[in-house]
């Protein structure tokens, strides 16, 4: 499994929108993935209500875990660390 720490980025922190472009991202990405909120219990990344009932704000920090190893896990983690970090309310 991998994993990856990052902060979020967004200045109205996983709202809907960002929420949604992030669930999005993880099913899409064909394997597992969970998201958690400092040391919280991890909720499934690509469900648009479990992801939103994380109360995730701008600056908290989550983890990332995907069930894989290798480049592939890696990639998935890139692809929803670079979602997480950009803030989206800017745009």
């Amino acid at each position: 499994m991998a994993t990856r720490t990052v902060r979020i980025g967004s200045s109205h922190g996983l709202h809907a929108r960002p929420a949604k472009l992030f669930t999005q991202a993880a099913k899409d990405a064909g394997v597992p993935v969970t998201i958690a909120k400092g040391s919280g219990k991890p909720v499934n990344a690509a469900s648009i209500l479990g992801v939103i009932a994380l109360a995730v704000e701008h600056g908290d920090y989550v983890t990332l875990s995907v069930d894989g190893e290798g480049a592939a896990a890696e990639g998935t983690l890139d692809t929803l660390s670079e979602l997480l970090v950009t803030d989206h309310d800017e745009q």
